[in-house]
Formats: C-alpha cells, structure tokens, sequence
C-alpha cells in the first residue's frame, strides 16, 4: 500500500532495493560528462528505451520520461553523480512519475539547447539514451585566446612599470621624445593580415602629402601575430579510444601529452609573435570528428595536430607514426586500416546525426586542397625528424589516409600516433611522465622547425 501511495504521487524515490529492477529494459550503467561546451548525460540499457522529454525556460529544466521502467538502483546514482562544478548542470532528480514511467529532472544552471537521442549498441556499449545538453549563450574560443594573450601582455607591461627605476622615469616624462599613443602602447593584438613591421606602413601619408606623425608613430610599433595551433586530443568522453593490456586509456594519455605540449607552445613565439594552444577538448568528453575541424578553422588555427595512441590486434608492433590526409589512395594496407579504425570514433562517442545537416557535414570533409596537403606533409616530416630522436618510428616517412578529422581544407594538418599502446613495453612509457615530456619536447621541436622553413600564412584576427 505505501509502495503504490507513492507511484500514484509520482513522488521522488530513493530508497528503491535491488527488487526494485525495470520492468521493461534492464538499465545497466549511468555516466555523466561534464564539459564547458555541452554536458552529457548517458543511461545504457539492455533494450531500447522510450523517451519523450520536455524543456521548461524558467527556471530552466529538462523532464524526460522513459517509458516502460521502474526506477532501480542505476538510475538512482544519477543524482550522485552530478559534481558542483558541472558547468551545466545544477543537479538531476529521479522519480517514479508512473507505475511505468520514470521521469528525470535535470536542473540547469542557465538556457540549454536540448539534443535528447538513442544509440544502437556498438562495440563494448549496449542500448544507450543520451541527453547532450548545450548552452545557449556559446563562448568564442578565438576571443578567449586574444583576451588570454592579451591579459599576459598587460601583466608584463604592468611587471615592468613596476620594476622602472624612478630616475628613469623622471628622465623619460622630460625627454622631446613624442610620446606613444595609448591605442598603439595598449592594445598588443590588432587585426592583421600579415607578419610585417610596422615600418612597411610607415608611407602612409596624410591627407595633405605628408607624414602623421600618430601614423608614423604607430607605425613603428611592431605588430603582434598570435600563431595557433590547435591540438586535437583524439577520443574522449563515452569513447575511450584504444585501451593498453594493462588497462590505460589512449583518451588519458593523449590528454596529458597535449596539456604537456600546450605549456610549451603558450610559452614559445615564432619571429616574436606569441602563440597560443587551442585543444579541441580539455577534460574528457566527447567531440565528433567534423566538430574538432569546425573548431579548429574557428580559431582560424595555423597548424592541426591530433594526438593519438596506436594499437593492434597482437602485441607486437611499436613506434611513432605520423599521418596526413589523402585524397586518393592510402599509402599504405596498414594506413587505410588505421584511418578506417580511427574515422569509427563518431559510432562510438555517439553523435545525434539528426541533429547535424550530414551533406553539410560531408561537404566540408571534402574540401581538402592540395596545397593543404602538402603543407601537412612538410609540418608531418618534421615532427618525425624529432620524434626519432626519443623513441622508436614505426614508418620512417609520413604515411597518408583519408583521416577524417584531417580534412579542414586551410589548415595544414597531421595525425600522430604517439607510441602503440597495444604494446605492453610502450604503454609503459606512455604512463611515464619522463617520457611525456620527452616526446612534447619532439613535438614543439618539430613546430618550430616547421614555421622556421614556412611563416605563418595571413590571417585577419579582430580583436575587437
């Protein structure tokens, strides 16, 4: 009787034993994934599930009922497994709204944009309901690198204000030097098209035939490129990537290695220009493939490097490989497999292609260019020429395959697989931290060497 008073209030139930299984689909698993970008939340099953879902604006909450359950133990740990710093999510109720209905109730911190989709079984997931949660208000990646460059350059401007010898600056403010004006003194990042100096502007002529002195003054400050690279830590989330005999995640692995290699880009230049890391994931969560593309040419990236951990049906191969893309063939039987293994990343991760335009989708993986290509090929061969200097190669030269997430069509882009993880010896040293370092010192070695023998090309930042 108490049990069936509480149905029929569509209370909140969390005391539920282990009788209390689903009548219907048996649910197996619940993961949360928490990201700046979208928050997820997955229930796996064994059967298909029934959902319908609704959003309230205000205060903003997502219901979703499944439709054929009773609440059980699994779905209980939905309420536990939201964190406080989840980005997107203030907390999940769980009830039995129905005597075969249980309804969740997904608190949100701010405006959500809802994907509520079902996934096929494949590979190591059965059934699974997935609630992809997107905030309205998108943050610009592009402008967070530029306020971030911007930030440090003031920090330093403000370090050396500080540190002036009072003489000198008693010395300075009576000197017939004209002074710098403020925009010019302030402003490190202004929209460019090129890396010049600012004496190349300093023709530029008033309306009356001679010289501004602002102009020329400006002029002569030099311009600051902010060089991006964007760094594609392969898998995450709901995918795992390969996983090692002794039970590491490539997602893991190929994480710590590109916040290794972002902390020697953020704090290398080229031709004294800043550069700046963009990862196409920070934490672990899900990007689709043509997302992590779609990001890079957003921050308008100078080079692409995704980061993988290789593995194999038996436990025998090692080494380093690096790949770029093909238009035509691959180079080789081992390279079309791999890019055929690695291209499988969207089934598993779990994307709502009814929510994406999929010949959109299909038309911006193909715009690939030649020059794209061989610019990949260059930056490819450099960053194996250093790799070979702390590890073992599996290929001496830069194979080729039609990757995927290789195909943004301006930015030179190439795959490493950092070591085979499959192998027991080199996923040891993929665990190492010495061995980390070592190979993000190859990799920026081999970024330097690239830009050393290519400039970045143009590009047109606005700052403001």
């Amino acid at each position: 009787m108490r049990r069936r008073t509480l149905l029929q209030a569509g209370s909140l139930v969390l005391t539920l034993g282990t009788a209390e299984l689903a009548k219907g689909a048996a649910i197996m698993t619940v993961r949360v994934w928490p990201a700046p970008e979208y928050s997820r939340v997955t229930i796996e099953s064994d059967s298909a599930l029934s959902a319908k879902q609704l959003f309230v604006p205000n205060p903003p909450r997502l219901a979703v009922d499944i439709q054929g359950i009773s609440l059980n133990p699994a779905l209980k740990e939905l309420v536990a497994k939201v964190k406080a710093d989840d980005p997107n999510i203030a907390g999940i109720r769980v009830g039995q709204f129905t005597p075969d209905i249980v309804r969740l109730v997904v608190d949100l911190k701010h405006p959500i944009r809802p994907q509520v989709f079902s996934l096929a079984p494949v590979a190591a997931y059965q059934h699974r309901l997935v609630l992809d949660l997107y905030p309205l208000a998108e943050v610009d990646p592009l402008d967070a690198l530029i306020t971030d460059r911007a930030n440090e350059a003031k920090a330093v401007q403000q370090s050396k204000a500080e540190a002036q010898d009072p003489l000198d600056a008693l010395i300075a403010q009576h000197t017939q030097r004209p002074p710098v004006p403020a925009a010019a003194a302030s402003s490190p990042l202004r929209p460019v098209d090129a890396i010049k100096s600012g004496a190349a502007r300093a023709d530029s002529t008033s309306a009356g035939g001679t010289k501004d002195p602002q102009t020329a003054e400006k002029a002569s400050t030099p311009t600051d490129r902010l060089i991006i690279i964007a760094l594609d830590p392969g898998h995450g989330g709901e995918d795992p990537g390969a996983i090692g005999p002794g039970g590491t995640r490539e997602k893991d692995v190929v994480l710590k290695l590109a916040h290794l290699l972002r902390e020697r880009i953020n704090a290398a230049s080229v031709n004294g220009n800043a550069m700046r890391a963009f990862l196409t994931r920070d934490a672990d969560f899900f990007v689709p493939l043509s997302t992590r593309v779609q990001k890079a040419r957003r921050v308008q990236a100078d080079l692409f490097i995704s980061i993988h951990a290789d593995a194999f049906f038996t436990p025998d191969p090692q080494g380093a490989s690096v790949f770029a893309l093909s238009q035509g063939g691959a180079s080789s039987s081992a390279a079309r497999w791999m890019a055929a293994k690695e291209n499988k990343a969207d089934l598993i991760g779990g994307l709502n292609v009814k929510a994406k335009d999929a010949t959109v989708q299909r038309a911006l993986l193909d715009m690939s260019t030649t020059a794209q290509i061989n610019d990949s090929l260059k930056l490819g061969g450099n960053l194996l020429g250093e790799i070979k200097r702390v590890g073992k190669l599996h290929k001496p030269k830069v194979e080729q395959a039609a990757f995927a997430v290789l195909k943004a069509p301006d930015i030179p882009s190439v795959l490493v697989e950092a070591a085979f993880i499959s192998n027991p010896s080199e996923e040891i040293k993929l665990n190492s931290d010495e061995y980390q370092n070592r190979l993000a010192d190859a990799l920026m070695r081999g970024i330097e060497g690239y830009f050393a023998k290519n400039p970045p090309l143009a590009r047109n930042r606005t700052t403001s």
